[in-house]
């Protein structure tokens, strides 16, 4: 099976860089990594080329103009200049643990996506952790809080079981599917644009086209950088156009991946 990381950013390349650094140090290496770049300036490339030189996995750099919040878009074309057979996402804010990328692959199985929860680091040590390029945390960190989600036993995570649904536990920053089962509801929703439910609807119509949920827990860990909370000016649209997902039973979109697919 190969396996991409996929990588979503904008305009944070100081995060970035140790997003990367966790990235090149896991105990499993991805086949590739996709950097999914929704309209980033210069200093974001400059990063990412940076860390090609030191890779020895290649990085695809996917950028489209800035023009408003696209997660959407930048996601689907993405995961479209990919052939890889399975798909690992995080956000460029989340530094991964040592052995994400593994728990990701082992814990992986047909007609079954994966999600993880996140430890999130505490607003006023983002300057340290930042300053000090560090990406290595553990329960007695003083950097975080949810201490319980950064304990690391993968033993347990067998105690998680496939179910139909989404949980309220769900977070599109840890995330990982089969590339098939997204071709065939076609990919993200790209009538989603501004922050919010882009993750969880394309996670609904997963779960309406026959495929289960599974929790990752004491495993695929990934630490999250506080910052502010995007706009929220299109919540009230995108939740709108979820509850119909769901009303509707939606499965494949009409503006979706397919569009960059050959």
């Amino acid at each position: 099976m190969k396996a991409a990381l996929l990588v979503s950013t904008y305009n944070w390349p100081e995060s970035l860089e140790l997003v990367l650094k966790s990235i090149l140090v896991q105990t499993l290496l991805p086949n590739e990594i996709l950097i999914a770049d929704d309209g980033s300036n210069e200093k974001t490339k400059l990063v990412i080329e940076k860390f090609r030189k030191i890779s020895l996995i290649p990085i695809k750099h996917i950028w489209q103009e800035d023009i408003g919040f696209r997660k959407s878009k930048i996601l689907n074309k993405a995961i479209a200049a990919t052939s890889v057979d399975y798909i690992i996402q995080i956000d460029g804010d989340c530094i991964i643990h040592p052995k994400f990328v593994a728990d990701h692959i082992h814990f992986s199985e047909k007609g079954v996506y994966l999600y993880g929860s996140r430890v999130n680091i505490l607003p006023k040590f983002v300057s340290s952790v930042i300053e000090n390029k560090k990406i290595r945390f553990n329960f007695f960190s003083k950097e975080i809080k949810n201490k319980t989600r950064s304990l690391y036993f993968p033993l347990l995570s067998q105690l998680y079981k496939p179910y139909y649904g989404i949980s309220e536990k769900f977070r599109g920053c840890n995330v990982s599917f089969w590339r098939d089962d997204l071709i065939a509801i076609n990919g993200y929703n790209e009538d989603f644009e501004g922050w919010g439910r882009e993750d969880s609807d394309l996670a609904i119509r997963l779960g309406n086209n026959g495929i289960k949920a599974k929790r990752i827990r004491y495993a695929g860990i990934i630490y999250h950088i506080y910052h502010k909370v995007n706009s929220k000016e299109n919540l009230e649209l995108n939740n709108k156009m979820q509850n119909e997902t769901v009303l509707n039973k939606i499965i494949k979109v009409a503006n979706g991946i397919d569009q960059y697919i050959k």
